[in-house]
């Protein structure tokens, strides 16, 4: 899928000057890439609005968002003939979210070279994993659009090489997580095939908004399983599901099986 030239040149960021970015060029594994356009990929709002209203990242980030997934899609898609819609949809979920997304970005040192305002630097903007994610998605929309018609590549293969430098480890892991690709489905799932009711989940937050910390634990029954700990409700609670499916196949599996039943009456002459 090649880009559109009109759309290309019109995304264009300024073409002064850049910083250097080598590590980061070096990180993404060399591709094609237009220097305006990544210096658009890496302005988060924050930074334009204090700046006199530049274009920001965000419609980079929505392309970007578009071919990461179908990139991902179809990687799981031709790896494994043998699942079903669900399964592939819960791997890719496993690895196109934002927690998995800043990770990607933390690996690659995104966040030293994100152009954030004053506010977001001084609530620590470059770790956060909502800015990290997008911008990991804006430097895939801004590799894509680099490749114009005279690239040895297009666009869609200029993005789908480094889509897959940077997310094909995950891909592999994801497809040996089994019960870890959503902790939550899983102990649901559990809880229901041993007539444990519904897992129950109870959060605790600490901190000012921009920081906070949430607590999350969970009952089964009348127990408390779990201690999960995370900057969102929902790591916080698959952190917490996690303990509680561990521990809890852990028990079953330690359980003796039921005695068998002795369907034949003693013989009371013997």
């Amino acid at each position: 899928m090649p880009a559109p030239t009109g759309a290309r040149s019109s995304e264009r960021g300024p073409l002064s000057p850049l910083p250097p970015y080598d590590e980061l060029h070096e990180a993404l594994g060399h591709p094609q890439l237009d220097p305006g356009l990544l210096e658009l990929a890496l302005t988060h709002r924050s930074y334009a609005y204090e700046n006199g209203g530049l274009p920001t990242n965000e419609r980079l980030e929505f392309l970007g968002d578009s071919v990461l997934g179908v990139v991902v899609t179809e990687t799981l898609y031709r790896s494994h003939p043998d699942l079903s819609e669900g399964r592939l949809a819960k791997l890719r979920a496993a690895c196109v979210n934002a927690r998995a997304l800043a990770e990607v970005g933390r690996t690659i040192g995104l966040g030293e070279h994100v152009r954030l305002g004053k506010g977001e630097e001084a609530t620590g903007g470059r770790e956060k994993a909502s800015i990290l994610s997008d911008t990991v998605e804006a430097v895939i929309g801004a590799v894509y659009l680099s490749a114009g018609p005279d690239a040895p590549v297009s666009g869609f293969d200029n993005a789908a090489a480094v889509v897959h430098l940077l997310f094909d480890p995950l891909l592999e892991a994801a497809a040996d997580m089994g019960a870890g690709l959503d902790w939550k489905t899983s102990l649901q799932e559990f809880c229901a095939d041993q007539e444990l009711g519904v897992p129950e989940y109870l959060i605790e937050d600490e901190g000012p908004d921009h920081l906070k910390t949430f607590t999350a634990q969970v009952r089964v029954g009348t127990r408390m399983h779990g201690h999960g700990v995370g900057r969102s409700k929902k790591e916080a609670e698959q952190q917490a599901a996690e303990s509680a499916y561990r521990t809890l196949s852990a028990e079953r599996a330690a359980s003796p099986p039921p005695a068998a039943k002795d369907d034949a009456p003693a013989d009371a002459g013997a």
